[in-house]
């Protein structure tokens, strides 16, 4: 594969968790708890999920990359209870992400199948765009979230947290 491309798709993804995080430091007080309706997950947990299905499909299909990363549910009794310490959830997606581009780059310069013994991607890239769009849409729940509870992050500040990421524009 050509190498400028495979780079093209690893700044993607690297782009997409930096904007997890610009979206994780722009929470107001009391945005861990916002919900987009009642019975929703809480932004707390829409981190702490993504956090574990990155964990989770690594552990599935290259495990090698997922050992010692950071889970960032923990068990309370019958309940899981996610993170609510943004700079634990900052570091957990950070190494996560990490390590998502380091298996997808190894599985393309290897040849090596992004697969287990319960999953299977066709093509690393497929892996990576199922990262990327699940990830997009806890983005969208979250903001939601945060809109329902009367946040709504102004145009010049989503434009650098968000937009600004994918595209460079000159008016």
């Amino acid at each position: 594969m050509n190498d400028s491309i495979v780079q093209a798709l690893l700044d993607s993804y690297k782009r997409n968790n930096a904007i997890l995080i610009s979206l994780l430091q722009a929470l107001p007080e009391g945005g861990m708890e916002a919900k987009a309706m009642q019975g929703s997950p809480s932004v707390a947990e829409q981190f702490s999920h993504i956090q574990q299905t990155r964990l989770f499909w690594l552990n599935q299909v290259a495990p090698e990359f997922a050992a010692g990363l950071t889970q960032l549910f923990r068990k309370d009794g019958e309940d899981w209870l996610p993170e609510r310490d943004p700079t634990r959830i900052e570091r957990a997606l950070n190494q996560s992400a990490r390590a998502v581009c380091e298996a997808v780059q190894d599985r393309l310069y290897t040849g090596q199948a992004m697969q287990g013994k319960n999953a299977r991607y066709d093509h690393p890239v497929l892996f990576l765009q199922h990262m990327l769009w699940h990830e997009g849409y806890h983005v969208g729940q979250i903001k939601l979230a945060l809109k329902a509870t009367g946040f709504i992050m102004g145009e010049e500040a989503e434009e650098k947290a968000i937009w600004g990421r994918w595209r460079t524009e000159v008016w």
